[in-house]
């Protein structure tokens, strides 16, 4: 059996993948840079903007226990809808419809992994149904905007399962320590957008 102390040296790495160039493509990686605004997480739990990384990211995963995964993907549901998948069923969602490159390249990670012996041994998958790919340059859709907080609240519901729960701020996260810069952040991308 687990203890709780054990619980809590397990490494945690929460992911954000996407491209926010393509409208929806982008909501992986805009969740966790909100997540990551809004949270303080416990030393053995990591977030990481994955971006488009693909097989750049195996060695973070090598080094994970427990994964939480944010992205877009296609399940065949109304525009906004939120699903979380768990376990063995992640790897047949993050190939099922390829909505990019960047997810080939993230099932070639898992399986990567995997070869590689050291696959998380727990796996999550919060995906929201996305309603715009191709418009580049594009902001997230309204309803897939507004999945972006109750991601996170799933998240943290993981996170406090797996005895390392998230904790919110109470100050401002410093501009130094932001997950994304240079204008690109959520906020500046999405004025930058509007007025274009």
């Amino acid at each position: 059996m687990v203890t709780p102390s054990s619980e809590k040296t397990r490494s945690i790495l929460v992911l954000g993948i996407g491209n926010i160039l393509w409208a929806d493509e982008g909501f992986g990686v805009r969740v966790v840079e909100a997540f990551h605004r809004r949270y303080i997480v416990p030393q053995n739990v990591s977030v990481l903007d994955g971006g488009t990384l693909g097989l750049y990211l195996i060695s973070f995963l090598q080094k994970a226990d427990r994964l939480i995964v944010f992205d877009a993907i296609d399940y065949g549901l109304p525009p906004g809808r939120l699903k979380l998948v768990q376990g063995s069923e992640v790897p047949k969602f993050t190939a099922a419809k390829k909505l990019s490159l960047h997810q080939t390249g993230f099932q070639e990670v898992l399986s990567a992994v995997d070869l590689l012996g050291h696959c998380p041994r727990e796996l999550a998958l919060i995906g929201c149904q996305p309603l715009d790919l191709e418009t580049w340059g594009g902001p997230l859709t309204p309803p897939v905007r507004t999945q972006i907080a109750p991601s996170i609240d799933l998240a943290c519901e993981l996170l406090a399962q797996w005895g390392s729960p998230a904790k919110k701020r109470t100050a401002p996260l410093p501009e130094t320590e932001r997950l994304l810069a240079n204008d690109i952040d959520h906020e500046s991308y999405e004025i930058k957008t509007r007025s274009v």
